[in-house]
């Protein structure tokens, strides 16, 4: 496989990841979240993991606090000049990503 045809599946994967959370998500946050803020809050969960250790965890069944999760993504979106992420918001679509996360392995 090239790498154009890897970026391509890259793509559409992604692009079912976010179909499916905004379909976990209830009807009022679904217009508060288009793509390029849905990928950026998706992008800062996958930091998180990322710097909280939790990728290189070696455990069978990993605990994840889901409201860390969202007290991280909050502060990095202030951090960077985002607007405001409400925590609530937040943790639903770690949890929704969660889901997918595990249901695709």
């Amino acid at each position: 496989m090239n790498i154009d045809e890897e970026l391509l599946l890259d793509e559409q994967e992604t692009q079912r990841e976010m179909q499916y959370i905004r379909q976990q998500l209830p009807i009022d946050m679904k217009d508060s979240y288009p793509d390029q803020r849905l990928t950026w809050v998706l992008d800062a969960i996958a930091t998180y993991y990322y710097e909280s250790g939790v990728l290189e965890s070696q455990a069978e069944e990993i605990d994840i606090d889901m409201d860390e999760v969202a007290r991280y993504v909050c502060s990095l979106a202030e951090q960077e000049g985002q607007s405001p992420l409400d925590a609530q918001e937040v943790r639903l679509i770690a949890e929704a990503d969660l889901d997918f996360q595990e249901q695709n392995l």
